[in-house]
């Protein structure tokens, strides 16, 4: 009997969005990750699942649930499925990676095998565990349809792996957009992957890959983001200033409360705006935040700032003259679509 295997890359999270190595760091989905789960939803209307498995990371969770909250099914969290253990690379933003090193940076996305990071797994790990897992769910729902939430270094090295590719192989391979779809075909010890990476139902001005460049070939290949040092004090103020190479290309400051972390100053210079790297400031405050135990970011702005803060998750919370009052909830949440 044929099992049917449906791989799903999870809808854009965090990492995604602020340019942040996250793999089995714990992050939510986006607004735009949200977005993405109603065309994931509508593509997987009529097809019968008898199950919907996961990895057991936020964001893969959330993504399962436009499977399997309209079949009225329960999530079947599995650990294999996450994504690879980046160790000492957890937390950082890409561009800091590659300006540290990077000849480790292309080994990542271009010679897997030859990647090594400290407190890190190496691919063979990710390919053997993935395989494994497969093949347990598989055996699991013999002749029937399921449907498995993962990641995205994760899933390449997987499907590579059962494409026939070596790791060497694999890092020649492509990358997939988010909530992209795979499908496995599995009869006994035979797996066959009839398609791979197929974001179709994803519209242009929903897609993640449409605003990004790194997984392209040749200089537009090269992380378009920012570095930062360590975050230093200005009065009752953090701030952090953010590098694109050796020039400064704007700073986000705050302070601490009982509760929440509070913006003070958001600033990019005005001849690097438009190329996303504001949001990657506000990764950072997102970072610091929740590393102090806060769960919410707060801040004030004009009301006609209000809207480009509201794409990233602030909703506004009151208004005081001409300030509009916004926070983002940090609290890690699987909001389940219907």
């Amino acid at each position: 009997m044929t099992t049917k295997i449906f791989l799903v890359r999870h809808a854009e999270a965090e990492g995604n969005l602020f340019r942040v190595a996250h793999g089995q760091y714990d992050s939510n989905l986006t607004p735009r990750g949200y977005r993405q789960l109603h065309y994931l939803r509508e593509r997987f209307r009529g097809e019968k699942l008898d199950a919907v498995y996961g990895s057991d990371l936020t964001r893969t969770r959330a993504t399962a649930s436009a499977l399997y909250v309209p079949r009225g099914l329960d999530f079947r969290p599995e650990p294999r499925l996450r994504e690879v253990r980046l160790g000492d690379w957890e937390e950082r933003t890409w561009a800091e990676i590659s300006r540290a090193d990077r000849q480790l940076y292309e080994d990542f996305n271009k010679r897997p095998h030859l990647w090594r990071v400290e407190g890190a797994e190496v691919f063979a790990q990710v390919r053997d565990r993935m395989v494994a897992a497969v093949r347990d769910i598989a055996a699991a729902h013999p002749g029937g349809t399921v449907a498995a939430a993962s990641h995205g270094a994760a899933l390449r090295t997987l499907l590579g792996t059962l494409e026939g590719m070596t790791l060497e192989e694999i890092g020649g391979s492509g990358h997939s957009d988010n909530t992209a779809v795979s499908l496995l075909e599995v009869e006994g010890e035979r797996i066959q992957v009839v398609f791979r990476d197929d974001n179709s139902h994803v519209p242009a001005e929903a897609s993640t890959f449409r605003r990004q460049s790194w997984f392209k070939e040749g200089p537009a290949a090269e992380e378009p983001g920012l570095w930062f040092p360590a975050p230093r004090q200005e009065g009752d103020a953090q701030v952090l200033d953010g590098m694109l190479g050796e020039v400064q290309a704007g700073r986000v400051a705050w302070m601490v409360g009982e509760s929440t972390l509070s913006l003070t100053d958001f600033t990019i210079l005005p001849n690097l705006r438009g190329r996303h790297l504001g949001v990657q400031l506000l990764g950072q405050a997102v970072k610091y935040a929740r590393r102090q135990g806060r769960y919410a970011l707060t801040l004030a702005c004009s009301a006609e700032l209000a809207g480009y803060f509201a794409q990233y998750g602030f909703e506004e919370t009151g208004r005081r003259g001409d300030a509009v009052d916004m926070a983002m909830d940090l609290r890690l949440t699987v909001r389940e679509v219907p």
